[in-house]
């Protein structure tokens, strides 16, 4: 008995033993989730393209772009991912993929990225191409595709791409507001730009220096060119917090206006050109360039903010608080309860007349002649309150 129990004992630590091994690292590792940040950018396959060799990842703006690393730093990149993928045809397309802290970063470097003779793509959210080279945004992430040969499916390939792409959450998919204000009559295509620093700005030649437009108030610039009689004018829009650093901001600009009207740029309060501006709530619009002043007015016209109020505040207006409700809700519960009340006690009588008619009598009545006990208590004979009081009792 004790050998068999022993060899029981030993078998079951070999199963346990065996069931504990196939518990590999690697097993547990790949059940782990994915830590917030880390996840890959790029799949290994999308729409027949597979992707050749392991993709390259850094979080470095550097390496993604050594030219404009300050740019995309400014934008919030957060990291990017690179790699080239192939097809059973033996074509070839190299992809890099970077990823924002939200959408807004995606789109300025898209705009950033954006050339005015590239074509206009449906791919999501934009899209745009100039021969192999496609450029689009989705969510927080650009990616920028260099087809060696495309093909008629290479629009329909990327949107299954875009597809594939992680989005992000809440509101970091979110996108600026301020570029819809653009006016659309005049504008030049693929001039839009978006730049939330003063890197972004100096790079696309803004008409306005950094420290004039002031980027420590959480500025936002939008951007475009715009064709008039006289040839091709700038209208840029500054958004601040509030109306009224809109305003101040807005008086710096005129007093630096009409201080150096002719500076071309580099200075704290330098303009390109004569300025024409005015002010719609938190926004700035400034008009230069080669524009007359009667255009420089029609052009501003078109920009107008319109505030979006939700009100949130309980204004006590509401069924539960109004007096006139309250009465007739009142009302309407003395009726359900006088209504009640009837039918009760129709339904009580209507019992009782039943059970007189097919039960006995006396199970629903008393009996007609019933005998109770009566104390009678008479005064004394001088009908004082302490005198003798002689009880008797009596059956009636």
């Amino acid at each position: 008995m004790a050998t068999k129990f022993t060899s029981v004992l030993i078998l079951l630590l070999l199963v346990l033993g065996a069931a504990f091994a196939g518990e590999s690292p690697a097993a547990t590792q790949a059940t782990r989730p994915t830590p917030p940040g880390q996840a890959s950018i790029l799949p290994p396959q999308f729409a027949g393209w597979q992707v050749s060799a392991s993709t390259k990842a850094s979080k470095d703006p550097a390496v993604a772009d050594p030219v404009n690393a300050a740019l995309l730093k400014e934008y919030g990149l957060t990291d990017f991912e690179s790699g080239t993928y192939t097809r059973d045809d033996g074509r070839k397309v190299a992809l890099k993929a970077i990823r924002f802290a939200d959408a807004s970063g995606a789109y300025g470097a898209f705009t950033y990225y954006k050339m005015p003779q590239m074509l206009t793509e449906s791919i999501p959210d934009q899209g745009a191409s100039l021969n192999e080279r496609v450029l689009f945004y989705h969510g927080n992430i650009l990616v920028d595709a260099v087809f060696e040969k495309l093909s008629a499916m290479s629009a329909a390939e990327l949107r299954e791409l875009s597809e594939a792409l992680p989005l992000p959450t809440g509101n970091t998919r979110n996108l600026p507001i301020l570029p819809q204000y653009l006016p659309k009559s005049g504008y030049v295509k693929n001039t839009a730009k978006y730049v939330v620093g003063p890197v972004g700005l100096e790079k696309i030649g803004a008409p306005l220096s950094a420290p004039l437009v002031d980027f420590s108030a959480s500025t936002e610039v939008a951007l475009g060119s715009y064709q008039t009689a006289d040839g091709i004018a700038t209208l840029m829009l500054i958004e601040y917090p509030t109306p009224q650093l809109a305003a101040e901001h807005l008086r710096q600009i005129d007093a630096a206006n009409h201080a150096n009207p002719k500076a071309q740029g580099g200075g704290p309060a330098a303009t390109a050109g004569p300025v024409f501006n005015k002010r719609t709530g938190p926004i700035v619009v400034v008009a230069t360039g080669a524009i007359s002043p009667g255009e420089a007015r029609s052009l501003l016209s078109w920009v107008n903010y319109e505030a979006d109020v939700n009100w949130t505040e309980n204004t006590y207006q509401g069924k539960r608080n109004n007096l006139g409700n309250l009465l007739i809700n009142v009302f309407l519960l003395c009726g359900i309860l006088i209504v009640f009340a009837g039918v009760a006690g129709v339904a009580f009588g209507g019992i009782r007349i039943l059970f007189n008619h097919i039960l006995p009598e006396k199970i629903l009545h008393r009996q007609k002649d019933v005998d109770f006990i009566s104390l009678n208590l008479s005064e004394g004979q001088n009908g004082a309150a302490d005198s003798k009081v002689s009880p008797s009792i009596k059956a009636v």
